[in-house]
């Protein structure tokens, strides 16, 4: 049985209140401008209270993952001399149980598997940055590129993807996992997927099977494409290198969409929207 990871999907709904059919057209169009003020005040309210919840975190030691956007934008905003670099999540994690760092930025949903797991430990309220997740692929791969989208755009019609992302993710997590249709007719060769499998829920080992969201994912991808999924594990700053040298044909890791990164590889649709977070001591915390 896979481990189920408990955490919260939220969606926003907007409903539309009907207009009168006395109502003229300036007062339709005065309702319209005033709904839209008031989303628009609504929306910059909530981004002030978010900038107003980020913690600052200059004069202390910050943990990252390698290569991350963790890393990336700790970097930027705190300089190279705070950030303490790790080549697995987890590890910054028990560096900042022993006291050796001070606080650790990781992406949310790994972020409430490790503080599920130990002690002591505290997500703080608002995102550190909001970022969003797609595929990689070799700048000279546009065909695969091209062939992943129209892949992702099905799995997303037919509700595939929201299944998958439901057995990870939120209250049914750990039920009803995607499995491959059956006599699927694999005659197009292999795709090779570079991930690094130690940022669950998305890629991590159950004993010696690589397993998780973004692992489905790929699956129900090859699935459609009639090709044969293999997946290699790597550290997760040697998934570009890989693809870009031709050992691999994509990434898939969690891999955040970033202009530097847009400069050596091509990046599929997003399908997946997450939020860097900060973890630090309960103590520390509060």
């Amino acid at each position: 049985m896979k481990k189920k990871i408990v955490a919260v999907m939220m969606a926003a709904m907007m409903a539309a209140l009907p207009v009168s059919a006395m109502a003229s057209e300036s007062e339709t169009s005065a309702e319209t401008e005033a709904a839209s003020e008031a989303a628009e005040t609504e929306a910059a309210s909530e981004e002030e209270t978010e900038a107003a919840e980020k913690v600052d975190l200059t004069g202390m030691k910050i943990g990252v993952q390698l290569g991350t956007t963790g890393d990336l934008s700790v970097t930027e905003e705190y300089g190279d001399d705070a950030v303490e670099r790790y080549n697995k999540g987890f590890e910054a994690v028990q560096a900042l149980l022993q006291g050796k760092i001070d606080a650790v930025v990781i992406d949310e949903l790994p972020a409430e598997e490790f503080v599920a797991s130990t002690e002591g430990l505290k997500i703080l309220d608002g995102a550190y940055s909001q970022e969003d997740y797609a595929i990689c692929f070799a700048k000279d791969n546009q065909e695969l590129t091209d062939k992943v989208n129209e892949a992702i755009a099905e799995i997303r019609e037919e509700g595939t993807f929201e299944q998958i992302a439901n057995s990870y993710v939120g209250d049914n997590a750990g039920e009803n996992y995607y499995e491959s249709p059956e006599d699927i007719d694999r005659s197009n060769g292999e795709l090779v997927m570079a991930t690094n499998a130690e940022f669950p829920p998305y890629e991590y080992y159950e004993g010696d099977e690589i397993v998780g969201l973004d692992v489905d994912f790929a699956q129900a991808i090859a699935d459609k494409l009639g090709m044969e999924l293999t997946i290699e594990d790597m550290a997760f700053d040697s998934i570009i290198a890989a693809v870009t040298s031709g050992k691999a044909d994509m990434g898939v890791a969690g891999m955040t969409v970033t202009e530097d990164r847009a400069t050596q590889v091509n990046f599929s649709d997003t399908y997946y929207t997450s939020k860097q977070v900060i973890i630090m001591k309960d103590d520390a915390a509060e």
